[in-house]
Protein backbone atom coordinates (compact mmCIF):
# COMPACT_ATOMS: atom_id res chain seq x y z
CA UNK A 1 0.00 0.00 0.00
CA UNK A 2 2.28 2.54 -1.26
CA UNK A 3 0.92 5.91 -0.36
CA UNK A 4 1.60 9.27 -3.01
CA UNK A 5 0.32 11.96 -0.82
CA UNK A 6 0.41 13.03 3.13
CA UNK A 7 -3.08 10.75 5.07
CA UNK A 8 -4.20 14.58 6.39
CA UNK A 9 -4.97 15.25 2.62
CA UNK A 10 -6.75 12.38 2.01
CA UNK A 11 -10.37 11.07 1.99
CA UNK A 12 -12.58 8.36 1.21
CA UNK A 13 -13.12 9.25 -2.16
CA UNK A 14 -9.81 9.51 -3.46
CA UNK A 15 -8.12 6.73 -1.95
CA UNK A 16 -7.95 5.19 -6.21
CA UNK A 17 -5.59 7.98 -6.43
CA UNK A 18 -2.82 7.91 -3.49
CA UNK A 19 -3.09 4.00 -3.51
CA UNK A 20 -0.48 2.28 -6.04
CA UNK A 21 -1.86 -0.96 -5.04
CA UNK A 22 -4.75 -1.79 -2.90
CA UNK A 23 -3.79 -4.28 -0.70
CA UNK A 24 -2.33 -4.27 2.69
CA UNK A 25 1.30 -5.98 2.44
CA UNK A 26 3.18 -8.30 6.37
CA UNK A 27 6.28 -7.23 4.04
CA UNK A 28 6.16 -4.97 1.06
CA UNK A 29 9.44 -5.88 -0.08
CA UNK A 30 8.63 -9.50 0.33
CA UNK A 31 5.44 -9.24 -1.86
CA UNK A 32 3.74 -10.88 1.03
CA UNK A 33 0.03 -9.92 1.78
CA UNK A 34 -1.70 -9.76 5.35
CA UNK A 35 -4.28 -12.69 5.67
CA UNK A 36 -7.47 -11.90 6.38
CA UNK A 37 -7.33 -13.53 10.35
CA UNK A 38 -4.46 -11.13 10.76
CA UNK A 39 -6.52 -8.08 9.53
CA UNK A 40 -9.47 -9.03 11.70
CA UNK A 41 -7.06 -9.39 14.82
CA UNK A 42 -5.43 -6.40 14.22
CA UNK A 43 -7.81 -4.12 13.14
CA UNK A 44 -11.55 -5.22 14.29
CA UNK A 45 -12.16 -5.93 10.23
CA UNK A 46 -10.92 -8.18 7.38
CA UNK A 47 -12.05 -5.80 4.66
CA UNK A 48 -9.31 -4.61 3.54
CA UNK A 49 -11.07 -0.81 1.61
CA UNK A 50 -11.82 -0.36 6.01
CA UNK A 51 -8.00 -1.77 7.25
CA UNK A 52 -6.68 0.88 4.34
CA UNK A 53 -8.43 3.75 5.67
CA UNK A 54 -7.36 3.38 9.20
CA UNK A 55 -3.66 2.67 8.12
CA UNK A 56 -4.14 5.89 5.96
CA UNK A 57 -5.27 7.71 8.96
CA UNK A 58 -3.22 6.84 12.08
CA UNK A 59 -0.12 5.12 10.36
CA UNK A 60 3.39 6.79 9.82
CA UNK A 61 5.17 6.25 6.02
CA UNK A 62 8.25 4.75 5.95
CA UNK A 63 11.13 5.64 4.15
CA UNK A 64 13.81 3.60 2.97
CA UNK A 65 17.24 4.52 4.37
CA UNK A 66 18.57 5.90 0.84
CA UNK A 67 15.25 7.93 0.09
CA UNK A 68 15.31 9.41 3.84
CA UNK A 69 18.94 10.69 3.68
CA UNK A 70 18.34 12.07 0.09
CA UNK A 71 15.36 13.58 1.28
CA UNK A 72 16.91 14.99 4.38
CA UNK A 73 19.81 16.56 2.23
CA UNK A 74 17.27 18.34 -0.25
CA UNK A 75 15.72 19.56 2.97
CA UNK A 76 18.83 21.22 4.58
CA UNK A 77 19.80 22.63 0.91
CA UNK A 78 16.45 24.29 0.75
CA UNK A 79 16.65 25.09 4.38
CA UNK A 80 20.08 27.04 3.28
CA UNK A 81 18.76 28.87 0.47
CA UNK A 82 15.85 30.07 1.92
CA UNK A 83 18.02 31.77 4.88
CA UNK A 84 20.69 32.91 1.82
CA UNK A 85 17.80 35.09 0.86
CA UNK A 86 16.51 36.62 3.44
CA UNK A 87 19.47 37.36 5.51
CA UNK A 88 23.12 39.50 4.84
CA UNK A 89 26.39 39.74 5.78
CA UNK A 90 26.40 42.70 8.29
CA UNK A 91 29.58 44.48 7.51
CA UNK A 92 28.20 44.38 3.13
CA UNK A 93 25.06 44.05 3.36
CA UNK A 94 25.28 41.60 0.84
CA UNK A 95 24.24 38.10 0.90
CA UNK A 96 26.16 34.68 1.55
CA UNK A 97 26.41 31.95 -1.07
CA UNK A 98 24.38 29.14 0.12
CA UNK A 99 27.32 26.97 0.54
CA UNK A 100 28.71 28.99 3.35
CA UNK A 101 25.03 29.04 4.58
CA UNK A 102 24.93 25.20 4.85
CA UNK A 103 28.93 24.91 6.56
CA UNK A 104 27.95 27.39 8.96
CA UNK A 105 24.45 25.30 9.81
CA UNK A 106 27.21 22.33 10.53
CA UNK A 107 29.13 24.34 12.56
CA UNK A 108 26.72 25.46 14.75
CA UNK A 109 24.75 22.18 15.04
CA UNK A 110 21.54 23.00 13.28
CA UNK A 111 19.56 19.52 13.06
CA UNK A 112 17.19 18.82 10.41
CA UNK A 113 14.04 17.25 11.50
CA UNK A 114 12.55 15.33 8.47
CA UNK A 115 8.80 15.59 9.93
CA UNK A 116 8.87 19.49 10.12
CA UNK A 117 9.00 21.14 6.51
CA UNK A 118 12.05 23.96 5.40
CA UNK A 119 10.12 26.93 6.54
CA UNK A 120 9.07 25.94 9.64
CA UNK A 121 12.61 25.44 10.47
CA UNK A 122 13.47 28.89 9.61
CA UNK A 123 10.60 30.12 11.37
CA UNK A 124 7.60 30.22 8.66
CA UNK A 125 4.66 28.44 8.74
CA UNK A 126 3.58 26.59 5.19
CA UNK A 127 1.97 23.83 4.00
CA UNK A 128 4.14 21.10 3.41
CA UNK A 129 3.54 18.16 0.89
CA UNK A 130 6.18 15.26 -0.01
CA UNK A 131 8.94 18.13 0.79
CA UNK A 132 7.17 21.01 -1.46
CA UNK A 133 7.04 24.06 -0.56
CA UNK A 134 3.54 26.01 -1.06
CA UNK A 135 3.33 29.07 1.05
CA UNK A 136 5.17 31.26 3.47
CA UNK A 137 4.69 33.86 6.30
CA UNK A 138 7.32 36.29 7.42
CA UNK A 139 6.10 37.28 10.91
CA UNK A 140 8.28 34.61 12.72
CA UNK A 141 12.21 35.18 13.32
CA UNK A 142 13.73 31.16 12.17
CA UNK A 143 14.93 28.97 14.24
CA UNK A 144 18.00 28.26 11.95
CA UNK A 145 18.98 32.11 11.57
CA UNK A 146 18.63 32.25 15.55
CA UNK A 147 21.31 29.29 15.62
CA UNK A 148 23.98 30.69 13.01
CA UNK A 149 23.33 33.88 15.09
CA UNK A 150 24.03 32.22 18.45
CA UNK A 151 25.90 29.33 18.27
CA UNK A 152 28.24 29.92 14.22
CA UNK A 153 31.36 32.23 13.81
CA UNK A 154 29.35 33.76 10.60
CA UNK A 155 28.38 36.98 11.33
CA UNK A 156 24.73 37.37 9.57
CA UNK A 157 21.70 39.44 10.41
CA UNK A 158 18.56 39.55 8.53
CA UNK A 159 17.98 41.78 5.51
CA UNK A 160 15.93 44.83 5.77
CA UNK A 161 12.42 44.66 4.01
CA UNK A 162 11.82 48.18 1.73
CA UNK A 163 8.28 49.05 2.39
CA UNK A 164 5.96 51.62 0.94
CA UNK A 165 3.70 53.20 3.51
CA UNK A 166 0.27 55.38 2.41
CA UNK A 167 -2.06 57.45 4.60
CA UNK A 168 -4.16 60.56 4.31
CA UNK A 169 -2.19 63.54 4.58
CA UNK A 170 -4.60 64.36 7.06
CA UNK A 171 -3.43 61.44 9.21
CA UNK A 172 0.38 62.06 8.46
CA UNK A 173 0.68 64.97 10.00
CA UNK A 174 0.09 63.31 13.57
CA UNK A 175 1.37 60.17 12.71
CA UNK A 176 4.35 60.57 10.79
CA UNK A 177 7.29 60.42 13.76
CA UNK A 178 5.57 56.46 14.63
CA UNK A 179 5.76 55.41 10.80
CA UNK A 180 9.18 56.73 10.51
CA UNK A 181 11.11 56.15 14.03
CA UNK A 182 11.43 52.95 13.21
CA UNK A 183 13.34 53.21 10.09
CA UNK A 184 16.70 51.71 8.88
CA UNK A 185 16.68 54.54 5.72
CA UNK A 186 14.16 56.86 4.39
CA UNK A 187 14.27 56.60 0.93
CA UNK A 188 11.45 58.85 -0.44
CA UNK A 189 8.97 60.83 2.00
CA UNK A 190 6.35 62.72 -0.02
CA UNK A 191 3.13 64.64 0.28
CA UNK A 192 0.44 65.52 -1.49
CA UNK A 193 -2.72 67.54 -1.10
CA UNK A 194 -4.46 64.28 -0.33
CA UNK A 195 -2.16 61.47 0.28
CA UNK A 196 1.74 60.70 2.06
CA UNK A 197 3.52 58.64 1.06
CA UNK A 198 6.68 57.06 2.27
CA UNK A 199 9.26 54.54 0.78
CA UNK A 200 11.84 53.35 3.70
CA UNK A 201 14.07 50.45 5.09
CA UNK A 202 13.07 48.64 8.42
CA UNK A 203 14.38 46.05 9.96
CA UNK A 204 11.33 42.48 9.57
CA UNK A 205 10.29 42.88 12.83
CA UNK A 206 9.12 46.63 12.42
CA UNK A 207 6.17 45.52 9.91
CA UNK A 208 3.96 44.66 12.25
CA UNK A 209 4.47 47.49 14.45
CA UNK A 210 3.51 49.43 11.68
CA UNK A 211 0.79 47.74 10.44
CA UNK A 212 -0.44 47.68 14.17
CA UNK A 213 -0.56 51.61 13.78
CA UNK A 214 -1.94 51.96 10.58
CA UNK A 215 -5.07 49.81 12.01
CA UNK A 216 -5.60 51.58 14.99
CA UNK A 217 -5.42 54.71 14.13
CA UNK A 218 -5.94 54.87 10.48
CA UNK A 219 -9.07 52.66 10.21
CA UNK A 220 -9.12 51.04 7.27
CA UNK A 221 -7.33 54.42 5.61
CA UNK A 222 -3.66 53.58 5.85
CA UNK A 223 -1.66 50.84 4.36
CA UNK A 224 1.67 49.28 4.29
CA UNK A 225 3.01 46.88 1.09
CA UNK A 226 6.49 45.29 0.85
CA UNK A 227 8.65 46.20 -2.46
CA UNK A 228 11.41 44.30 -1.55
CA UNK A 229 12.05 41.69 1.37
CA UNK A 230 16.04 41.22 0.52
CA UNK A 231 16.97 44.81 0.37
CA UNK A 232 20.47 45.62 1.66
CA UNK A 233 21.10 49.43 3.40
CA UNK A 234 22.85 50.68 0.45
CA UNK A 235 20.89 49.63 -2.92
Amino acid sequence: MPIQQPSNQINETNLDDVLQISNVFVNVSKGELAKSGDLQKAFGTADVAEVVKEVLKKGEVQVGEKERDHDLSSLRKEIATLVAEKCVDPATQRPYPVGMIEKAMAEAGFSVKQNKTAKSQVGSFLIHSNLTLTNLNFDKVSECIKLLQSDSNLPIQRAKMRVRVTMPTADSKRLRERIIEGAEKVEDDETGQEEWEVVMLIDPSQFRVINEVLQKECKGRGRIETMTFSATANT
